[in-house]
């Protein structure tokens, strides 16, 4: 990583200008071409290997040997405490938000790519790395240098596969930008925060998703295929905080919503979701400046605003911004343990158990009024993703657990009898 930007001046030319696509939607995106390749075995494909000589992952990459406490002080100052900052992460205020008028085509109501937005609208940043959807595919993550505020928009939406965000850190210092802002998934910030100070930009403000599970742009298609007879008409698919996941169409249908139960995942193959998801250390993504997404939103969104940098952010759209208190109802135990028994079958090698067809509809009707809603549900999926993480560790990678999971998770999962053995924490 020491020359990571010695040659940068050779890498301008490589830039196309997306001047526009199949919709004549994209004006002056940029486009940079992407070289190299990711690396074997758990890698999400960030964009740190294709970085210079890729040498990097060794000291960026979340499943190699992260250090969140080192991180979390250099970002925000100090680590995350107790109470809802051990499943979160370091927090200065949490709210249920909306951007009020919700933006036209945002996948909730645009707040994200409005924050980015007022960025460059205010010359706060120079440019901001995000992902487009592929002109070719509007499910799959392409990888954008934003330099106009409109031009944020093109980004709205969700996407599914691997896009490897960082390899624009390049081109982008190359192009001149000095101040950027970066809207990531967890595993790109914490690559980014743990190369940061050595990458040469003056200043990086990080707007953070939650992300839980991916999967590859064609293990999606699968999926959609499963969801419905017409999967190429599918514009929009989101799960939401009822219990129930929310297609829409571009065929003109009404929108469908499938309850959580009755969505075909057991019937998924078993690499459906790669290793890397499976033992992700992060959900909420801790070393954001400010972290948007739905979990603990109750229908809304939900903003983790976790230091002086992301509360300036949000403050930008000002009365825009229609915040309110968190709810929490509910009661998480008997869900998480319920994961937590299929998940030491899955790991185990063994078939799900599969909910009998006629208590299924019972079921869903009776989660969205008596599951955990608000951030009651946020900590459930924490905790699910923390004992799913030690559960496949220690089945597929037993050498692996004691630099690749940090004490935040073991403190979570402990609550679940799941403690660390001696050699599965570090020295």
């Amino acid at each position: 990583m020491d020359s990571l930007f010695e040659q940068l001046s050779t890498k301008v030319d490589m830039f196309l200008l997306w001047e526009s696509d199949m919709d004549g939607g994209r004006i002056g995106l940029t486009v940079p071409e992407i070289g190299g390749a990711p690396r074997a075995g758990l890698c999400t494909d960030c964009g740190v290997s294709r970085m210079g000589d890729g040498r990097g992952c060794g000291k960026a990459c979340q499943f190699i040997q992260p250090n969140y406490e080192s991180l979390e002080r250099s970002v925000h100052g100090r680590v995350a405490g107790d109470g809802d900052e051990a499943f979160f992460g370091v927090a200065q205020a949490m709210y249920r938000a909306r951007l009020e008028p919700a933006a036209e085509g945002a996948q909730w109501t645009g707040l994200t790519t409005g924050l980015a937005a007022e960025l460059l609208r205010a010359g706060a940043v120079d440019a901001v790395l995000a992902t487009a959807p592929d002109p070719l595919d509007r499910w799959k993550p392409l990888p954008v240098i934003v330099t106009e505020a409109e031009q944020m928009a093109q980004c709205r939406g969700m996407r599914m596969g691997y896009g490897p965000l960082l390899a624009l850190l390049e081109p982008a210092r190359a192009a001149g930008h000095r101040r950027i802002a970066v809207v990531g998934v967890p595993c790109q910030v914490y690559a980014l925060r743990a190369l940061e100070a050595e990458l040469g930009f003056d200043e990086i403000t990080v707007i953070g998703t939650p992300c839980s599970d991916n999967t590859t742009t064609e293990n999606f298609h699968a999926f959609l295929a499963r969801l419905d007879d017409k999967p190429e008409t599918v514009s929009y698919l989101e799960f939401r905080a009822d219990y129930r996941v929310e297609l829409r169409f571009d065929d003109g249908r009404k929108p469908r919503f499938v309850p959580f139960l009755k969505l075909p995942l057991s019937d998924l193959p078993a690499d459906f979701f790669p290793m890397t998801c499976k033992t992700c250390v992060d959900y909420t993504n801790r070393l954001a400046d400010i972290t948007v997404g739905y979990m603990g939103g109750d229908g809304d969104q939900w903003l983790i605003v976790r230091n002086a940098r992301g509360a300036a952010v949000l403050d930008r759209l000002g009365d825009l911004v229609v915040r309110c208190a968190l709810t929490d109802k509910g009661k998480r135990e008997a869900a998480v343990k319920g994961f937590m028994v299929n998940t030491e079958r899955a790991a185990g090698g063994l078939p799900l158990r599969r909910m009998p067809d006629w208590v299924r509809p019972i079921v869903a009707w009776l989660q969205p009024r008596t599951g955990p809603r608000g951030l009651e549900f946020a900590r459930a999926r924490v905790e699910m993703k923390a004992i799913e993480t030690i559960l496949h560790l220690r089945r597929a990678h037993p050498a692996r657990i004691k630099n690749m999971v940090p004490a935040h998770v073991w403190r979570v999962a402990a609550r679940y009898g799941l403690m660390p053995s001696g050699d599965e924490t570090r020295d």
